[in-house]
Protein backbone atom coordinates (compact mmCIF):
# COMPACT_ATOMS: atom_id res chain seq x y z
CA UNK A 1 0.00 0.00 0.00
CA UNK A 2 1.31 3.69 -0.88
CA UNK A 3 0.56 6.32 1.63
CA UNK A 4 0.73 9.95 1.04
CA UNK A 5 1.79 11.23 4.12
CA UNK A 6 1.58 15.31 3.80
CA UNK A 7 -1.44 16.38 1.94
CA UNK A 8 -3.60 19.50 2.65
CA UNK A 9 -7.12 19.64 2.08
CA UNK A 10 -10.61 22.45 2.81
CA UNK A 11 -10.52 26.13 2.87
CA UNK A 12 -8.46 28.23 3.95
CA UNK A 13 -9.65 32.09 5.16
CA UNK A 14 -6.50 33.86 4.75
CA UNK A 15 -6.63 34.95 0.95
CA UNK A 16 -3.24 35.71 0.71
CA UNK A 17 -1.92 32.69 -1.47
CA UNK A 18 -3.35 29.45 -2.57
CA UNK A 19 -1.78 27.83 1.03
CA UNK A 20 -4.62 30.03 3.01
CA UNK A 21 -7.15 30.25 0.44
CA UNK A 22 -8.32 26.77 -0.76
CA UNK A 23 -7.10 23.24 -0.97
CA UNK A 24 -9.04 20.96 -3.25
CA UNK A 25 -8.45 17.38 -3.28
CA UNK A 26 -10.60 16.44 -6.60
CA UNK A 27 -7.92 16.55 -9.28
CA UNK A 28 -5.36 15.35 -6.21
CA UNK A 29 -7.13 12.48 -5.67
CA UNK A 30 -7.22 11.57 -9.76
CA UNK A 31 -3.41 12.13 -10.10
CA UNK A 32 -2.92 10.12 -7.05
CA UNK A 33 -4.87 7.22 -8.00
CA UNK A 34 -3.64 7.27 -11.57
CA UNK A 35 0.39 6.95 -9.89
CA UNK A 36 -1.14 3.97 -7.29
CA UNK A 37 -1.38 5.90 -4.25
CA UNK A 38 -3.94 4.05 -2.09
CA UNK A 39 -4.10 6.15 0.68
CA UNK A 40 -3.44 10.03 1.65
CA UNK A 41 -3.12 11.68 5.09
CA UNK A 42 -5.16 14.87 5.05
CA UNK A 43 -5.18 18.59 7.02
CA UNK A 44 -6.65 21.73 6.85
CA UNK A 45 -5.20 24.60 4.48
CA UNK A 46 -3.51 27.50 6.80
CA UNK A 47 -6.49 29.14 8.51
CA UNK A 48 -7.63 31.58 11.27
CA UNK A 49 -9.64 28.67 13.87
CA UNK A 50 -8.31 25.22 13.26
CA UNK A 51 -11.08 23.81 15.32
CA UNK A 52 -13.26 25.34 12.36
CA UNK A 53 -10.96 24.11 9.66
CA UNK A 54 -10.41 20.27 11.23
CA UNK A 55 -14.56 19.74 11.70
CA UNK A 56 -13.78 20.79 7.21
CA UNK A 57 -11.35 18.17 7.43
CA UNK A 58 -13.08 15.70 9.79
CA UNK A 59 -16.43 15.73 7.09
CA UNK A 60 -13.74 14.97 3.98
CA UNK A 61 -12.40 11.80 6.30
CA UNK A 62 -15.36 10.22 7.12
CA UNK A 63 -16.55 10.46 3.32
CA UNK A 64 -13.78 8.23 2.06
CA UNK A 65 -12.62 6.86 5.48
CA UNK A 66 -10.80 3.48 3.10
CA UNK A 67 -9.00 6.23 0.82
CA UNK A 68 -8.20 9.17 3.98
CA UNK A 69 -6.57 9.64 7.30
CA UNK A 70 -6.26 13.10 9.10
CA UNK A 71 -4.06 14.82 11.25
CA UNK A 72 -5.63 17.45 13.26
CA UNK A 73 -3.85 21.04 12.74
CA UNK A 74 -3.14 23.46 15.54
CA UNK A 75 -1.39 26.50 16.28
CA UNK A 76 0.26 26.25 19.04
CA UNK A 77 -0.20 30.18 20.39
CA UNK A 78 -3.85 31.08 19.18
CA UNK A 79 -4.82 27.34 20.41
CA UNK A 80 -3.37 28.17 23.71
CA UNK A 81 -5.63 26.14 26.45
CA UNK A 82 -7.73 24.43 24.13
CA UNK A 83 -5.21 21.97 22.60
CA UNK A 84 -6.35 18.69 24.48
CA UNK A 85 -10.03 19.44 24.07
CA UNK A 86 -9.06 20.06 19.73
CA UNK A 87 -6.81 17.01 20.06
CA UNK A 88 -9.49 15.20 21.53
CA UNK A 89 -12.33 15.43 19.62
CA UNK A 90 -10.14 14.97 16.28
CA UNK A 91 -8.81 11.47 17.67
CA UNK A 92 -12.30 10.35 19.77
CA UNK A 93 -14.92 11.91 17.76
CA UNK A 94 -13.04 12.33 14.21
CA UNK A 95 -10.71 9.88 14.12
CA UNK A 96 -7.62 11.07 13.64
CA UNK A 97 -4.33 9.64 13.95
CA UNK A 98 -1.88 12.24 14.31
CA UNK A 99 -1.27 16.08 14.70
CA UNK A 100 0.07 18.80 12.30
CA UNK A 101 1.83 22.08 13.11
CA UNK A 102 3.60 24.50 11.24
CA UNK A 103 6.54 26.72 12.60
CA UNK A 104 5.01 29.68 9.85
CA UNK A 105 1.98 29.88 12.18
CA UNK A 106 4.33 29.35 15.51
CA UNK A 107 6.51 27.30 16.99
CA UNK A 108 5.30 23.68 18.88
CA UNK A 109 4.31 24.24 22.67
CA UNK A 110 4.79 21.86 25.86
CA UNK A 111 0.94 21.68 25.33
CA UNK A 112 0.41 20.17 22.08
CA UNK A 113 3.59 17.86 23.27
CA UNK A 114 1.37 17.13 25.84
CA UNK A 115 -1.56 16.34 23.91
CA UNK A 116 0.98 14.27 21.84
CA UNK A 117 1.81 12.21 24.62
CA UNK A 118 -1.05 11.63 25.72
CA UNK A 119 -2.88 9.73 22.71
CA UNK A 120 0.52 8.70 21.51
CA UNK A 121 0.27 10.70 17.77
CA UNK A 122 2.97 11.64 15.58
CA UNK A 123 3.90 15.10 15.34
CA UNK A 124 4.05 16.41 11.59
CA UNK A 125 6.07 19.43 12.41
CA UNK A 126 7.48 21.86 9.61
CA UNK A 127 9.81 23.79 11.05
CA UNK A 128 10.51 25.91 8.36
CA UNK A 129 14.15 26.12 8.48
CA UNK A 130 14.89 25.99 12.48
CA UNK A 131 16.39 22.79 12.45
CA UNK A 132 18.02 23.40 15.85
CA UNK A 133 14.60 22.78 17.75
CA UNK A 134 14.87 18.94 16.77
CA UNK A 135 17.37 18.84 19.33
CA UNK A 136 15.62 20.33 22.18
CA UNK A 137 12.24 17.95 21.32
CA UNK A 138 14.16 14.97 20.85
CA UNK A 139 15.54 16.26 24.64
CA UNK A 140 12.37 16.88 26.26
CA UNK A 141 9.97 14.80 24.43
CA UNK A 142 11.88 10.97 23.58
CA UNK A 143 9.01 9.43 23.48
CA UNK A 144 7.22 11.43 20.62
CA UNK A 145 7.74 10.47 16.98
CA UNK A 146 8.25 13.94 14.93
CA UNK A 147 8.03 14.13 11.32
CA UNK A 148 9.96 17.31 9.55
CA UNK A 149 8.09 17.75 6.15
CA UNK A 150 10.39 18.66 3.52
CA UNK A 151 13.85 17.28 4.81
CA UNK A 152 13.13 20.22 6.81
CA UNK A 153 13.20 23.24 4.36
CA UNK A 154 10.27 23.70 1.85
CA UNK A 155 13.14 26.32 0.76
CA UNK A 156 15.11 24.71 -0.38
CA UNK A 157 17.61 25.68 2.27
CA UNK A 158 20.24 22.78 2.16
CA UNK A 159 21.98 23.59 5.55
CA UNK A 160 18.76 22.79 7.40
CA UNK A 161 18.22 19.64 5.21
CA UNK A 162 21.87 18.45 5.96
CA UNK A 163 21.00 19.37 9.58
CA UNK A 164 17.76 17.29 9.81
CA UNK A 165 20.00 14.53 8.30
CA UNK A 166 22.12 14.38 11.42
CA UNK A 167 18.96 14.51 13.93
CA UNK A 168 17.70 11.72 11.91
CA UNK A 169 20.61 9.59 12.38
CA UNK A 170 21.38 10.72 15.93
CA UNK A 171 17.83 10.79 17.42
CA UNK A 172 15.26 7.60 17.01
CA UNK A 173 12.53 9.55 17.22
CA UNK A 174 13.11 12.08 14.27
CA UNK A 175 11.74 11.19 10.45
CA UNK A 176 11.49 12.92 7.86
CA UNK A 177 9.29 13.23 4.68
CA UNK A 178 10.10 13.49 1.15
CA UNK A 179 7.50 16.19 -0.09
CA UNK A 180 9.02 18.91 -2.40
CA UNK A 181 12.33 18.09 -1.51
CA UNK A 182 14.40 19.23 -4.76
CA UNK A 183 18.00 18.52 -3.78
CA UNK A 184 17.89 14.39 -4.57
CA UNK A 185 21.58 14.11 -3.63
CA UNK A 186 20.02 15.20 0.02
CA UNK A 187 17.10 12.97 -0.53
CA UNK A 188 19.50 9.87 -1.57
CA UNK A 189 22.11 10.79 1.59
CA UNK A 190 19.13 10.96 4.21
CA UNK A 191 18.16 7.38 2.98
CA UNK A 192 21.71 6.40 2.76
CA UNK A 193 22.71 7.57 6.26
CA UNK A 194 19.46 7.82 8.24
CA UNK A 195 18.18 4.72 6.94
CA UNK A 196 14.69 4.02 5.07
CA UNK A 197 13.04 3.50 8.31
CA UNK A 198 13.54 7.14 9.19
CA UNK A 199 11.80 8.42 5.78
CA UNK A 200 7.86 8.74 5.10
CA UNK A 201 6.60 9.64 1.45
CA UNK A 202 4.69 12.78 1.00
CA UNK A 203 3.50 15.10 -1.79
CA UNK A 204 2.36 18.29 -0.19
CA UNK A 205 -0.84 17.92 -2.44
CA UNK A 206 -2.77 19.16 -3.92
CA UNK A 207 -0.38 21.83 -5.00
CA UNK A 208 2.27 19.51 -6.21
CA UNK A 209 1.59 16.79 -8.29
CA UNK A 210 1.85 13.22 -6.52
CA UNK A 211 3.01 11.38 -9.12
CA UNK A 212 6.31 13.61 -9.79
CA UNK A 213 6.92 13.26 -5.50
CA UNK A 214 6.30 9.43 -5.77
CA UNK A 215 8.82 9.65 -8.94
CA UNK A 216 11.63 10.76 -6.65
CA UNK A 217 11.22 8.15 -4.24
CA UNK A 218 10.86 5.02 -7.20
CA UNK A 219 14.45 6.79 -8.64
CA UNK A 220 16.43 6.07 -5.60
CA UNK A 221 16.29 2.45 -6.61
CA UNK A 222 16.12 1.07 -3.32
CA UNK A 223 15.55 -2.57 -2.72
CA UNK A 224 12.18 -3.83 -2.19
CA UNK A 225 11.97 -3.75 1.45
CA UNK A 226 13.28 -0.53 1.89
CA UNK A 227 10.93 1.00 -0.39
CA UNK A 228 8.02 -0.22 1.25
CA UNK A 229 8.82 1.01 4.32
CA UNK A 230 9.59 4.74 3.00
CA UNK A 231 6.15 4.75 0.71
CA UNK A 232 3.64 3.45 3.95
CA UNK A 233 5.02 0.92 5.97
CA UNK A 234 6.73 3.89 8.17
CA UNK A 235 3.49 6.28 8.30
CA UNK A 236 1.53 2.42 9.46
CA UNK A 237 4.33 1.89 12.12
CA UNK A 238 4.12 5.26 13.38
CA UNK A 239 0.86 5.56 13.26
CA UNK A 240 -0.52 2.07 14.81
CA UNK A 241 -0.08 3.07 18.78
CA UNK A 242 -2.89 5.53 19.12
CA UNK A 243 -4.23 5.46 22.40
CA UNK A 244 -8.41 6.05 22.24
CA UNK A 245 -8.65 5.16 25.81
CA UNK A 246 -6.62 8.46 27.52
CA UNK A 247 -9.58 10.38 27.27
CA UNK A 248 -11.09 8.02 30.00
CA UNK A 249 -8.11 8.65 32.63
CA UNK A 250 -8.77 10.92 35.73
CA UNK A 251 -6.23 13.17 35.14
CA UNK A 252 -7.22 14.28 31.26
CA UNK A 253 -10.48 14.51 32.04
CA UNK A 254 -9.62 17.18 34.26
CA UNK A 255 -7.50 18.47 32.15
CA UNK A 256 -10.23 18.49 29.28
CA UNK A 257 -12.67 19.89 31.92
CA UNK A 258 -10.59 23.08 32.92
CA UNK A 259 -9.84 23.60 29.44
CA UNK A 260 -13.73 23.76 28.78
CA UNK A 261 -14.46 26.29 31.86
CA UNK A 262 -11.68 28.17 30.32
CA UNK A 263 -13.10 28.55 26.39
CA UNK A 264 -16.84 28.73 28.08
Amino acid sequence: MIIDCHCHAGTGDGLTGPWDTAAPLGNYLRRAARAGIERTVVFAAFHSDYATANREVARMVASRRSRLYGFAFVHGQRDRGRIAEMIRVAVIDYGFVGIKVHRHDAPITREICAAARRFRLPVLYDIAGEASVLELLAQEYPDIDFIVPHLGSFADDWRAQLSVIDHLVRHANMYADTSGVRRFDLLEQAVRRAGARKILFGTDGPWLHPAVELAKVRALELPAREERLILGGNFLRLTSFVNRDAVKSPEFTRSARSVRDIWR
